[in-house]
């Protein structure tokens, strides 16, 4: 089972609050639906990423759960990966 959602709406953010406004959540039960799953967040925020001019931040909460982020910490056209301690 793959679950993907939107933290918070994107509508009406500037690129400027786009870094801090767009998150996806994600939860899979089996690696394949992870690889698949990691990948689409990544590609959906590629260009909220470009036009907020930052990368994405990919954090793993606990196994099978992660949350896609962009991130102002992460260089613009980075994807970055954390373990969440």
């Amino acid at each position: 089972m793959t679950t993907a959602t939107l933290e918070r709406p994107v509508a009406a953010v500037t690129a400027v609050e786009a870094a801090d406004a767009l998150s996806i959540d994600l939860q899979f039960s089996t690696a394949h639906e992870m690889h698949e799953g990691l990948d689409n967040a990544v590609a959906t925020l590629i260009e909220p990423a470009t036009d907020a001019a930052c990368g994405i931040l990919v954090t793993r909460l606990h196994p099978g759960r992660f949350t896609v982020a962009l991130d102002e910490s992460v260089p613009f056209g980075k994807t970055y990966e954390s373990i969440a301690a």
